[in-house]
């Protein structure tokens, strides 16, 4: 029998896997929200190395993403760890593929939101956030923040912004989330699937 639910795609690549942590909580908001099933989908690593190739499906975790992944969804949350206030190279790589997808409207229309993890405290999070937003924003799609009628966003000193999710991994990477960090990651998801349900009606 085929769902009728909606499917929410959530997109991330995460190395350390504070991102992919974002992703889950962020998959679990989602699934809050009646009639919306979460899709959990990475990007494989890109190397220098030209003959370098990643397996065809990934030794664990979320599979990798398929454009068709991109057709199904009735909504978007894309993730990426920050390289110098940046996405990283592996998720750049996978949006400057989808030309065919951008010609076709594939996405235009369907709301998306955006998240990150950052090493150090102010090492670009949500410069990161806003250069996610750019393929986006040329795919039409309707980008949704964070509103400050979240607390959290006036008490968090580590991860949050109106521009979307956020964590501070530390420079080791194993700085786990606060509890503030977590709150915004799922209503972030939430946010992001209660207005795919409210399109979707209207």
């Amino acid at each position: 029998m085929i769902s009728s639910n909606l499917t929410i795609l959530v997109l991330f690549y995460s190395r350390h896997g504070s991102t992919r942590k974002l992703a889950e909580l962020i998959a679990q908001g989602v699934e809050s929200v009646p009639g919306c099933d979460a899709r959990l989908r990475t990007v494989p690593a890109v190397s220098t190395v030209a003959e370098a190739t990643a397996p065809e499906v990934p030794a664990e975790g979320a599979p990798y993403v398929e454009l068709d992944d991109l057709q199904d969804c009735a909504g978007l949350a894309l993730g990426s760890p920050t390289r110098f206030g940046n996405m990283a190279a592996a998720m750049k790589y996978f949006w400057d593929g989808t030309s065919a997808q951008w010609l076709s409207g594939t996405l235009a229309g369907k709301p998306a939101c955006v998240f990150t993890s950052t090493g150090s405290l102010h090492g670009g999070q949500e410069s990161t956030l806003l250069s996610m937003m750019i393929p986006l924003l040329h795919h039409g799609m309707m980008i949704m923040g964070l509103p400050y009628t979240h607390p959290e966003l006036m008490t968090t000193a580590s991860g949050g912004s109106p521009y979307g999710a956020s964590h501070w991994s530390g420079l080791d990477g194993k700085k786990p989330l606060s509890e503030d960090e977590k709150r915004l990651a799922v209503a972030l998801g939430r946010r992001l699937a209660e207005t795919a349900v409210k399109m979707r009606s209207a």
